[in-house]
């Protein structure tokens, strides 16, 4: 049912407003645009992401991707996450959804 997935993505999406970038430990994950899309996908029961880190070459990279996997765990603790990485296209400054912190990066 559309609702009840709707209701879904809007609870990881606030999960993942607790996750930081330890390299902008002011600006959450999804504020700072690094989560491009979020599926969920039925029957697998599985929660699929498609997301970016502010480089390719970031060395928090694997750490960022573990606080991802257990924010989604602690409200979906019998999904299947399933992340998916993409540089394309390059995160930029211009992503980030609030205004007042894209001018941070200006």
């Amino acid at each position: 049912d559309n609702t009840q997935l709707a209701d879904m993505i809007t609870l990881i999406e606030q999960q993942l407003q607790t996750v930081y970038d330890p390299e902008f430990p002011v600006i959450d994950i999804f504020t700072l645009g690094l989560i491009y899309e979020i599926n969920i996908l039925e029957p697998e029961q599985t929660i699929h992401l498609l997301m970016t880190f502010t480089t390719p070459a970031c060395p928090m990279g694997e750490l960022i991707e573990h606080m991802v996997h257990n924010a989604i765990l602690e409200v979906y603790p019998d999904r299947t996450i399933d992340l998916e990485l993409t540089f394309d296209p390059l995160w930029a400054p211009k992503m980030i959804k609030d205004e007042d912190l894209q001018r941070m990066f200006e």
